[in-house]
């Protein structure tokens, strides 16, 4: 059983890493304005727009005089997530 949990928490901690980057890059990407139907511009928006659109929903503070902070909020909340819940699963697989 140890090894099944060890093995969830490796897994969401890589899946939480993934998507830290994704936004990352999608954030980056909107400094240059790219072409809208290059399909990887499209799935960097599509797998990120919809958490930002619940970010500043929640938050409409996040939008300060047209600078969007909306993907700093989200890779805190990555962060976040990645010390409670991975370390905290591995905590309690491990015994650390």
């Amino acid at each position: 059983m140890d090894i099944i949990l060890g093995s969830l928490v490796d897994v969401i901690s890589t899946l939480l890493s993934l998507y830290m980057w994704v936004v990352i890059i999608s954030a980056l990407i909107t400094w240059v304005n790219p072409d809208p139907y290059n399909p990887i511009v499209r799935f960097l928006r599509g797998a990120t727009e919809p958490v930002f659109a619940k970010v500043r929903q929640y938050l409409p503070f996040v939008n300060i005089s047209g600078i969007d902070l909306s993907p700093i909020v989200v890779l805190v909340i990555i962060q976040i997530l990645n010390n409670v819940l991975v370390r905290g699963f591995a905590r309690l697989v491990y015994g650390m």
